[in-house]
């Protein structure tokens, strides 16, 4: 068994460059995660909320010597590029799309087995994934790692296999980021200060207001189709997100999922905590 890595060209993801002297100040203010203290060629997670504490943009920031990349959903880069323009007003900032694609390298038997992700290290113009080493490492712009091609499938089944939501299970303006677990992955800083949607979203963490979480389920057979109503009894527990046979991610009340008999579509389903699911 080989432990070469594996990676994907992620075509469902795209770059926004963010420029000019005012750019660390104006995304301190946006952004979940914090920028002030983000180097060149570091790596973090991170949001863009709506002002009622919705999630509106899962993203990763790559730290650049003169602003930074955005990385996110392709077909949602549009809407960012407008929404922070909006945010703009007079800070002396740049926002446009940039042309570079990104790649995800991943090994999925050795670090699924080992936890180890030594096996990624070091490898030039990559960056391990903030969220949680196991997924592996995000590169950017023109870059050609070592290693076996995959497709983005391929990617898609190793962060289900992690128990890792994605743009695919959050919908537009419909779920709070708690509920996506994205305090959990690294992509919330919440001793960084104001920033769009912060207000609902430490209340949320500081009164354990949290009724549902995205988590595991495990089946026999093909996923449940997605928004497919999971059941504990006659009683809704949640819903189905994205999946593969197997194994997929559902949006769960936790008073009613975890400990409970559960089904979807008539077969029944059981909730797989992640070991980095601490909650």
């Amino acid at each position: 068994m080989s432990d070469a890595p594996t990676y994907a060209v992620l075509r469902d993801r795209a770059l926004v460059s963010v420029s000019g002297p005012d750019w660390r100040t104006f995304l301190q203010g946006q952004l979940t995660q914090d920028v002030e203290t983000l180097a060149a060629g570091e790596l973090r997670f991170g949001a863009l909320l709506s002002p009622q504490g919705r999630l509106l943009f899962d993203l990763f920031i790559l730290g650049r010597e003169d602003g930074c990349w955005l990385d996110v959903a392709a077909n949602r880069r549009e809407a960012l590029v407008a929404r922070l323009t909006m945010y703009r007003l007079r800070a002396k900032v740049e926002i446009v799309a940039h042309s570079g694609h990104v790649v995800a390298v991943f090994s999925s038997t050795h670090l699924r087995e080992s936890g180890d992700p030594d096996v990624l290290a070091g490898m030039s113009g990559f960056n391990m994934d903030p969220r949680l080493p196991a997924l592996g490492q995000r590169g950017y712009g023109d870059v050609e790692p070592p290693g076996l091609r995959a497709d983005a499938a391929a990617y898609d089944a190793h962060r289900l296999s992690l128990g890792v939501p994605d743009t695919a299970d959050y919908g537009d303006d419909k779920t709070y980021p708690i509920e996506a677990n994205i305090d959990l992955l690294n992509g919330i800083d919440f001793k960084k200060g104001c920033f769009v949607g912060q207000e609902t979203t430490s209340r949320m963490k500081r009164r354990g207001q949290i009724k549902s979480r995205m988590l595991p389920i495990v089946f026999a057979g093909p996923p449940p189709a997605f928004g497919a109503e999971v059941l504990a009894g006659a009683l809704r527990a949640g819903q189905v997100l994205s999946g593969v046979t197997g194994r997929a991610l559902a949006l769960l009340r936790l008073d009613r999922a975890e400990g409970a008999s559960l089904t979807v579509d008539g077969r029944p389903v059981t909730v797989e905590r992640p070991a980095w699911f601490e909650v």
